[in-house]
C-alpha cells in the first residue's frame, strides 16, 4: 500500500470515536450561521483534545487516554441511501488528485527506474469518508450516539423553556418507535446543556444570570456558557484570522450538509426544508432541525447510481468546493472565540462525556459480574439470566443458512459487546479485547454470524492496538470476519471496512504480500470504484516489497485503471495507465504497449488533454505493430480523429509533425534540371542523368575525371581552385559537403522515400515540399530577407503538389516533388507537408481485390485527414581524417537540400539521329547529332570529351576533307570516294594530309574534341545538325562509351562557369576481320627508279565473323598505307582476281611492295591500292580521322609502357645513342589501313556495310595485328624473393638488330652457259650491292673466303671460288648504296649457291664488328650449263 499521512494507530483511533449529537434551537442556529457554519461545523476543528485525559477502569486502575477526538454531528433521522453514499464517495475520489508539481518517488528495481507517487491522498479521503458515512447498525455500538448537546441562544425570551423543549425532542427521537434512526448507545443518554451567547449583540449580564440558573438546575458539570461572535464585522477588515474550517468542510464528510443541497428532497409536504446553507433558509417550525430527511438523500427513486449518473453529477462537488472556498468561515470570530470553543469541548469531555462513559462501563461491568454466579468464565453465566427474552432457539441447519439471529437490546451478549465498544472508544484496548473475545465465543455458540464477525473484527484490532503488544496480531480473526461478512451475511460494506483496517495493519508490519492478497480478494463486480482503489493499493504493496515485484505492480495498475475507467474516474484511470506504462515501455511487449497507449489516448481525449492523446496514439502507430490490419486501421482512424480535434484548437499554430509514413531521410535524392526527353523515332536524346538511374561510384568517378580533363584543357593544363564537379543527382553516396548549384527557372526535383509500417494503406493528399528562401543577387552582392513558404511566395519559388499519393501496406514508395525557383538566392528545403488520411474500406473495395482497386484513379478517402509536416533531417558522413575526429564521433555537413540558385545559364539538348546500337568491329557508320539550345541565352565553346576518342569523329577541320552528305557517292558510302581508271588498279594512288587537320598532335588532349559549330555559337532556341562518323571498337562485346558535352555561357558568371551534358552510348560489336601483317626487306635493292631501300609487305586477312550476324561475305576493296617515310608502291598479288572476297572463316594473303618516300616531317603520305573500281580517299574524313585517332591511342598505350623505364634510361644515355642508331635500322613507321565492305542479308534485303582496320608496323620482321592479342596468363610459379640490382646492365644491340645495319644483295644471271670443252674455267661476273640502312657512317669488311658449316653444304652447293681479293674494306655513308664487282670461277656444271660472302660492319667510332646475316636467309642459286 502507499504511504499514509497518519500512522496506523492514529488512523484506527480516528476511525472509531465517541459520537455526540447536537440539537440546536432556531436562534442558536442563527447565531452560528453568521459565520456560515452550523453548530456542529463550528466546533468540528476543535474536537481533538490537546492534553491527556485520565479515567478509571472498573478495577479502579488509572487509565490514560491520549490524543482523544470526539465527533459532534447534527441529528439526522433517516439513514443515508446507499446510492447517495456511492455518489459522495465518487466525488471525494474525483476531487482528490495528485498535487501539481509533486515530486514522485523514484524506485529502482532491476533495470527499471519508475516514477511513482508515494502517497495516494484520494484513497485516504475515500477511506475516511467511507468509514464516517457507514450507517449505524444493531450488531455493534461504535457509531451509536453516546451523548447529546442541547444548544440554546441567550437572546431567546425563555432559554430554560427552550432547553426543556429540546430535551423532550431528544427523548422522543431516542425512545419513540416512530424513529429507528439515529441509534443511541444507552437508554440514559448524557444531555449536555449549552447556552450560546453572541458577544457583539447580546447582554452579558442576562447570559450570566441564565447560566447561573442552569447550573442550579443541571449541575455545574452538565451545562456550559459559550460566548462567540466577539468580532464586529465592520471593524478590523484588514486583520487576518485563520480559517480552520475550510479543510474539514471540503472533505465533505457525511455530516457536511452544504455540498449536498442539490440532493436533498422533501419527503413530506408538511415538513420543512433542511437547513442547508442556513442564512436564507425558511424556518417554519420552532425547532431548527428537520429530522425526517438525510442530507445524502438523492432524488433517484431507487438507491442505485450508475456511472452515467456519476458523469452527470461529476461537477457538483467542484461547484460546492468553489462556493465553500469563496465564502469566508468564522467571519465574526476572534482568536479568543477560537480558544473559548476549544475550552468548551475540553470541559464537555473532561466533566461530562468521560465521567459518563466511565460510569456506564462500571454499571455494565457490575451488571455482568453480579450475574456471573458459579461459572468459571467471567461472562459465561450471563446467558442464563438474560435468556428469558431471547428469541426461540433455532436448529443448527437454520442457523447456518441465515446470517444469524437477532438479539433484543437487553441481551447479555449485547451488553458485553456494548462494554467492549465503550472501552475501545476510550482506548482501553486490553479490557476491550477481553470483552470482544468473550462475546465472540458466545456469538459463535449461538451461530449469530453477523455478531460474531463484528466481535472477531474488533478483537483483532484491539489485540493489535494493545500497548506493548502482549499478543501478536490475530490476522486469522480478520480473515474469518471478512469471509463471514462477504459470503454469509452478504454485507460488502462491513467486509470492506474489515479489509481497509486489516490491510493497513499488515502494511505497518511490512506484510505486503498478505495485504495485497487481502485487497485483491475484495475486488468484485458490485463496485468499480472500490475495486479500482483496492487494486491500486495492491499494486503499491507489490512495489513496496523488499524485492519489488515490478510486473505485478504494473499489471494491477492496469486492472485498477480499467476499473477507474468503468467507475467514471477518468483522471485516475489515466494516471494508473501512465504509471504502468513505465514498466511495459520498450520491453518488447508490443501488444500490451498498444493496449496501454490506446487507453491513455482515449482517456486523455475524454479529459481534453489532446496533446497527450496525440502522443499516445502516435506511439501505437510508429512502433512496429504486431496488430492485425483491422485493428491498425481502427488505431489510425482514432489517431486522425484525435489529431483533427487537437489541430482545430489552434488552427493558426505551426503545422504539427506527423508520425506517418516513415521517411528515410538519408535516401533522399535531389535532382537538378529538366526530366529527360523520350526518344522520338530515329531521334534519340542524350541519356544524361535521371532519377531512374542507379548510382554507380565507378561511373561517377569517370564522369568527374572527364570533366576535370576538359576543364584542364580549357584552363591551359590547370584546374582552378574554385572548380566544383557538376553533380546532377545528389544522394547518400555523392559528395554533399558543398552547396549544390541550381539554375534559375530550372526545376529541382526531390525524391523522398516513404515507408508505410502499417498493414493498412495510407493516403497522402496535397503532398508538397516545405522550403525557406533567401533572395540574393550574386552579381550585385545585395542580400534580401528570408522568406518562409507562404501564399504570396509563388513568384519566388513555384511548388508542385501531388494531389494523391497512396502507399500500400508495408510498402516503400518514393515521391518526386518539384520546386521551380524564379529568383536567385539561397534555398533551403526543410521537409514535406501533406494531409494524412486512411483509405475507406481498405480491406476490400466493392468486393474487388483491394490491390486492384487502389491502383487506379481516385482513392476513396474516409473523409478523415489531418494536415501536418515532416522534416527532412539528413546526417552527414562521419568524419575520419584527423586524430581528433577518429577518437570522437563527429559528422560532416550534408548540404544536398540547400542549393544555391544561380543566374541564367544556357541549356543544351543533344539528339542522336540514326545512331546504331550494333556494329561490326571496325565498321564505319555515319550518324547525325543535333545540338539544341533550349535556354534564353547563347552558348559557346562546345566541346565533347570521351575516354574513347577513336570511336567517333565530327570530320576534319576543313570542309574539303569532309564529305558533304551520304548521297554524294555510290552506295551511300560514308567515305569520300572517286571512280578510278581501270588501268591504275593495283598501283598506288598518292595523297597527303597533315595530322593537325584532324586535331592530332597539336599538343592538346586527344580526348577533348572541339565540336565544329557554325560561328562557334549556338543562339537561344537555335539548333544545328552535324554529321558524326562512328567506328565499331576492335574488341567484340558490349561497349559503354561515355560522351561529356561541355559548353559555356557567353557571359561569365561568378558561381557557375560552365555546364555539361552526359551521354552514354551502348554499342554491341560483333567480330569481322582479323588482320596480321609483316614487313621484310626486299632482296631486290634497286627499284624501278633505281633507288634502294624497298620492302615487301605481307598482309594476312581472315574472316572471323560468325554467320549469326547475317554477314554473307567481306570484300577487301582497298589497302592504304600512311606514313611519313614509307608508302605502298604496288600490289604483287599472284591471283588475278580484281576483288578479294572472303566468306566465313576464309583467309586471304596479300603482298605489297613498299618504298621509302620523300622525307616529310609534317605531312603523312597516304597511298591507296584499290581493288575495286572506286577509290576511297584515305586522306579525307572519316578514314583519316580514325587512322589518326588510332595512331594517337596506340602512341598513348606505348608511351605509358615506356614511361616506367625513364629512370633507367638516363644512366646509360651515351651507350644508348649507339644502340638507338642500330635499332633504327630495323624500325619502320608504316601504318596499313585495310578498307572493306561486308554484304549483309537482313529481312531478305541486302545491305552493304563498310569499315576499316588499322595495323601499325614498327619493326622489320615482327608480326603486327589489327587488334592486340590477349596475353595468356603465365602458370603459377613459386614466389622468389630477391633484391633487385640497382646498376642496370648496359643494353647491347641484339644480333637481329645488327644484321639489319647493312643490307646486301647479289646480282647475277640465273643461269650461265659455258663450253667447258673450249675453256675449263667458267668465270661469271657477280655484283654485290651493299646498302647502309642507318643514318651513321659504317665501316664494312667483306670476306670472300669459304667457311662451310658442314660437309653436307659442300655436297649440296658444290664448290666454286671467288677470284680477286678475298677481303674488301669499305666505308659507307648514311643511306648509301655501294656496288662491288666480283667474279666467281666454276669448274663443273651444276647448281651453286653464291651466298657465301660474309659481311662484317661496325660504326665508325665502335670497335666491335658485327656480322650481317641476310645471305643465310635466302640462298643465291646459279645454274651453270655446258654447251
Amino acid at each position: 500500500m502507499a504511504q499514509c499521512v497518519q500512522s496506523v494507530q492514529e488512523f484506527i483511533q480516528d476511525s472509531f470515536v465517541p459520537l455526540v449529537a447536537a440539537l440546536c434551537s432556531e436562534e442558536a442556529e442563527r447565531l452560528t450561521r453568521r459565520n456560515n457554519l452550523s453548530f456542529a461545523e463550528l466546533v468540528r476543528p476543535f474536537c481533538r483534545l490537546t492534553s491527556e485525559v485520565h479515567m478509571r477502569d472498573p478495577n479502579n486502575q488509572l487509565h490514560i487516554i491520549k490524543n482523544l477526538k470526539i465527533a459532534v454531528n447534527n441529528i439526522i433521522t433517516h439513514p443515508p441511501q446507499p446510492g447517495a453514499i456511492r455518489k459522495l464517495l465518487h466525488d471525494v475520489v474525483s476531487v482528490s488528485q495528485p498535487a501539481e508539481g509533486l515530486v514522485a518517488n523514484v524506485i529502482t528495481a532491476g533495470d527499471y527506474d519508475l516514477n511513482i507517487s508515494a502517497t495516494t491522498p484520494w484513497f485516504e479521503s475515500y477511506r475516511e469518508c467511507f468509514l464516517q458515512s457507514m450507517p449505524a447498525s444493531d450488531h455493534e455500538f461504535l457509531n451509536h450516539y453516546v451523548a447529546c448537546m442541547l444548544v440554546v441562544s441567550s437572546s431567546e425570551p425563555d432559554p430554560v423553556e427552550q432547553f426543556l423543549k429540546l430535551s423532550q425532542e431528544q427523548h422522543r427521537i431516542q425512545h419513540s418507535s416512530e424513529y429507528s434512526y439515529p441509534k443511541w448507545f444507552i437508554p440514559n443518554t448524557l444531555k449536555y446543556y449549552v447556552l450560546l451567547h453572541d458577544v457583539s449583540t447580546g447582554e452579558e449580564q442576562r447570559a450570566d444570570s441564565i447560566y447561573e440558573e442552569m447550573k442550579q438546575r443541571y449541575g455545574t458539570q452538565g451545562c456550559y456558557l459559550l460566548k462567540i461572535n466577539s468580532r464586529v464585522s465592520n471593524r478590523g477588515a484588514d486583520e487576518q484570522i485563520p480559517d480552520p474550517w475550510s479543510q474539514y468542510l471540503q472533505k465533505n464528510t457525511i455530516q457536511n450538509q452544504d455540498s449536498y443541497e442539490d440532493y436533498t428532497v422533501v419527503s413530506n409536504k408538511n415538513t420543512d426544508h433542511l437547513i442547508s446553507d442556513g442564512i436564507d433558509s425558511e424556518i417554519k417550525d420552532g425547532l431548527s432541525n428537520n429530522f425526517k430527511t438525510h442530507p445524502l438523500q438523492l432524488d433517484h427513486p431507487s438507491g442505485s447510481l450508475d456511472s452515467t449518473d456519476y458523469m452527470k453529477a461529476s461537477t457538483s462537488l467542484q461547484d460546492s468546493k468553489k462556493s465553500n472556498s469563496g465564502t469566508p468561515h468564522g467571519a465574526c470570530l476572534t482568536l479568543t472565540d477560537h480558544d473559548r470553543i476549544r475550552q468548551f469541548i475540553q470541559e464537555f469531555t473532561f466533566r461530562g462525556l468521560l465521567p459518563h462513559i466511565e460510569k456506564t462501563i462500571r454499571q455494565l461491568n457490575d451488571q455482568l459480574i453480579s450475574r456471573k454466579g458459579l461459572s468459571r468464565s467471567l461472562f459465561s453465566a450471563t446467558k442464563k439470566w438474560f435468556s428469558g427474552s431471547k428469541v426461540p432457539e433455532k436448529s443448527i441447519n437454520e442457523l447456518k443458512n441465515t446470517s444469524g439471529l437477532l438479539y433484543p437490546p437487553e441481551a447479555p451478549e449485547l451488553q458485553i459487546r456494548k462494554m467492549a465498544d465503550l472501552c475501545f472508544l476510550v482506548q482501553h484496548y486490553e479490557l476491550a479485547y477481553s470483552c470482544y473475545h468473550t462475546a465472540k465465543k458466545d456469538f459463535l455458540n449461538d451461530q449469530a454470524m453477523l455478531y460474531a464477525a463484528g466481535a472477531l473484527e474488533m478483537a483483532a484490532v484491539s489485540a493489535f492496538l494493545q500497548p506493548g503488544a502482549p499478543r501478536p496480531y490475530p490476522a486469522h480473526y480478520m480473515e474469518t470476519a471478512i469471509q463471514t461478512y462477504r459470503d454469509i451475511c452478504k454485507n460488502m460494506v462491513l467486509a470492506e471496512r474489515c479489509v481497509l483496517l486489516s490491510a493497513e495493519i499488515l502494511k505497518s508490519q511490512s506484510k505486503y504480500s498478505e495485504a495485497a492478497a487481502l485487497l485483491i480478494r475484495l475486488t468484485s463486480e458490485d463496485s468499480d470504484l472500490r475495486s479500482a482503489l483496492l487494486l491500486e493499493q495492491a499494486a503499491h504493496c507489490f512495489i513496496n516489497m523488499k524485492s519489488p515485484m515490478v510486473r505485478k505492480f504494473a499489471f494491477h495498475m492496469i486492472l485498477a485503471g480499467h476499473r477507474f475507467s468503468k467507475a467514471g474516474q477518468k483522471k485516475h484511470a489515466l494516471r494508473c495507465y501512465c504509471q504502468a506504462m513505465q514498466v511495459y515501455k520498450g520491453k518488447g511487449w508490443s501488444l500490451a504497449e498498444d493496449h496501454i497507449n490506446f487507453t491513455i489516448g482515449r482517456q486523455s481525449f475524454t479529459l481534453r488533454q489532446l496533446d497527450n492523446a496525440v502522443s499516445a496514439f502516435r506511439h501505437i502507430l510508429i512502433n512496429d505493430s504486431k496488430q492485425p490490419p483491422a485493428q491498425q486501421g481502427a488505431f489510425l482512424r482514432e489517431y486522425l480523429y484525435v489529431y483533427k480535434n487537437a489541430t482545430q484548437l489552434s488552427p493558426d499554430g505551426p503545422l504539427p509533425q506527423l508520425p506517418l509514413p516513415y521517411i528515410n531521410s538519408s535516401a533522399t535524392r535531389v535532382f537538378f534540371g529538366h526530366d529527360r526527353r523520350p526518344a522520338e523515332g530515329e531521334k534519340q536524346a542524350a541519356t544524361h542523368v535521371s532519377l531512374d538511374q542507379e548510382y554507380d561510384s565507378e561511373s561517377s568517378q569517370q564522369w568527374k575525371e572527364l570533366e576535370e580533363q576538359v576543364v584542364s584543357v580549357i584552363n591551359k593544363g590547370t584546374i582552378p581552385s574554385s572548380f566544383q564537379p557538376t553533380q546532377f543527382c545528389l544522394n547518400r553516396y555523392s559528395d554533399n559537403s558543398k552547396f549544390p548549384l541550381a539554375v534559375i527557372e530550372e526545376p529541382i526535383t526531390v525524391e523522398v522515400s516513404f515507408r508505410n509500417p502499417l498493414k493498412v494503406p495510407l493516403l497522402l493528399t496535397d503532398l508538397s515540399l516545405l522550403w525557406k528562401f533567401q533572395p540574393k543577387d550574386f552579381s550585385a552582392k545585395h542580400d534580401g530577407e528570408t522568406k518562409e513558404q507562404g501564399t504570396c511566395d509563388e513568384d519566388m519559388v513555384g511548388t508542385e503538389a501531388i494531389a494523391e499519393f497512396l502507399i500500400n501496406s508495408e510498402e516503400t514508395k518514393v515521391a518526386r516533388l518539384k520546386l521551380f525557383p524564379h529568383q536567385t538566392g539561397e534555398l533551403h528545403i526543410l521537409g514535406v507537408v501533406y494531409n494524412l488520411g486512411s483509405v475507406q474500406g481498405a480491406v476490400s473495395l466493392d468486393g474487388i481485390d483491394p490491390s486492384i482497386g487502389l491502383q487506379t484513379g481516385k482513392f476513396v478517402s474516409n473523409g478523415l485527414s489531418v494536415r501536418g509536416r515532416q522534416d527532412l533531417e539528413i546526417q552527414g558522413p562521419r568524419l575520419n581524417n584527423t586524430k581528433e575526429e577518429k577518437t570522437s564521433i563527429k559528422y560532416g555537413p550534408d548540404r544536398r537540400l540547400d542549393p544555391i540558385i544561380t543566374e541564367e545559364m544556357p541549356l543544351l539538348e543533344v539528339f542522336f539521329i540514326n545512331f546504331p546500337t550494333g556494329l561490326l568491329c571496325g565498321e564505319i557508320r555515319k550518324a547525325y547529332v543535333e545540338f539544341v539550345n533550349v535556354s534564353k541565352c547563347p552558348l559557346t565553346a562546345l566541346k565533347v570529351v570521351s575516354k574513347h576518342p577513336e570511336f567517333f569523329t565530327f570530320g576534319g577541320n576543313t570542309a574539303a576533307l569532309t564529305p558533304l552528305s551520304p548521297s554524294a557517292s555510290e552506295n551511300c558510302s560514308a567515305y569520300k570516294t572517286v571512280v578510278t581508271d581501270p588501268t591504275s588498279v593495283r598501283t598506288a594512288l598518292l595523297s597527303s594530309a597533315s595530322s593537325a587537320d584532324f586535331g592530332v598532335g597539336t599538343g592538346g588532349s586527344p580526348e577533348v574534341i572541339q565540336v565544329p559549330l557554325p560561328d562557334a555559337v549556338l543562339l537561344p532556341g537555335a539548333s544545328v545538325q552535324l554529321p558524326m562518323w562512328l567506328r565499331g571498337p576492335d574488341e567484340e562485346g558490349v561497349h559503354e562509351i561515355n560522351f561529356l558535352f561541355y559548353y559555356e555561357s557567353i557571359k561569365k558568371h561568378s558561381k557557375m562557369c560552365h555546364r555539361v551534358l552526359r551521354h552514354t552510348a551502348v554499342i554491341c560489336t560483333s567480330r569481322s576481320l582479323h588482320i596480321r601483317a609483316t614487313v621484310c626487306r626486299s632482296n631486290a635493292l634497286g627499284d624501278e627508279e633505281g633507288r634502294g631501300d624497298n620492302m615487301l609487305l605481307f598482309v594476312d586477312v581472315e574472316n572471323i565473323n560468325t554467320s549469326e550476324t547475317g554477314v554473307k561475305e567481306f570484300h577487301i576493296v582497298q589497302v592504304s598505307s600512311n606514313s611519313k617515310h614509307w608508302k605502298l608502291q604496288k600490289s604483287v598479288n599472284i591471283s588475278g582476281d580484281k576483288d578479294t572476297k572472303l566468306a566465313s572463316r576464309e583467309r586471304a594473303k596479300l603482298c605489297f611492295k613498299a618504298v621509302r618516300c620523300k622525307n616529310s616531317e609534317e605531312n603523312y603520305t597516304f597511298a591507296d591500292i584499290v581493288f575495286g573500281n572506286e577509290q576511297i580517299i584515305s586522306s579525307a574524313s572519316p578514314c583519316a580521322d580514325f587512322f589518326f585517332q588510332s595512331l594517337s591511342s596506340e602512341f598513348k598505350r606505348t608511351h605509358v609502357q615506356s614511361h616506367t623505364h625513364a629512370s633507367q634510361r638516363a644512366v646509360k644515355q651515351s651507350f644508348d645513342e649507339t644502340v638507338r642508331l642500330i635499332q633504327k635500322c630495323s624500325e619502320v613507321d608504316l601504318n596499313i589501313v585495310v578498307l572493306w565492305k561486308a554484304y549483309v542479308v537482313e529481312d531478305s534485303k541486302q545491305l552493304i556495310l563498310e569499315g576499316q582496320h588499322h595495323v601499325a608496323l614498327n619493326t622489320v620482321g615482327k608480326e603486327a595485328f589489327s587488334f592486340p592479342q590477349k596475353q595468356e596468363l603465365p602458370e603459377t610459379v613459386l614466389l622468389k624473393f630477391f633484391r633487385p640490382e640497382n646498376t642496370p646492365v648496359p643494353a647491347r644491340p641484339t644480333p637481329e638488330q645488327l644484321s639489319n645495319l647493312i643490307k646486301t644483295s647479289l646480282h647475277y644471271p640465273e643461269s650461265f652457259n659455258h663450253s667447258f670443252h673450249q675453256k675449263s674455267l667458267c668465270l661469271v661476273p657477280v655484283t654485290l650491292l651493299l646498302s647502309n640502312c642507318s643514318q651513321a657512317v659504317v665501316d664494312v669488311m667483306i670476306d670472300l673466303r669459304h667457311k662451310p658449316t658442314s660437309s653436307e653444304a659442300l655436297e649440296i652447293h658444290g664448290s666454286f671460288t671467288w677470284l680477286g681479293q678475298t677481303q674488301y674494306k669499305l666505308q659507307l655513308k648514311g643511306q648509301e648504296v655501294y656496288s662491288l664487282q666480283l667474279k666467281a670461277c666454276f669448274v663443273h656444271t651444276g647448281v651453286y649457291n653464291l651466298g657465301t660472302p660474309r659481311v662484317f660492319a661496325k660504326l665508325v667510332d665502335q670497335v666491335t664488328l658485327f656480322e650481317t646475316s641476310q645471305q643465310n636467309s635466302m640462298p643465291a642459286l646459279i645454274i651453270i650449263n655446258n654447251i
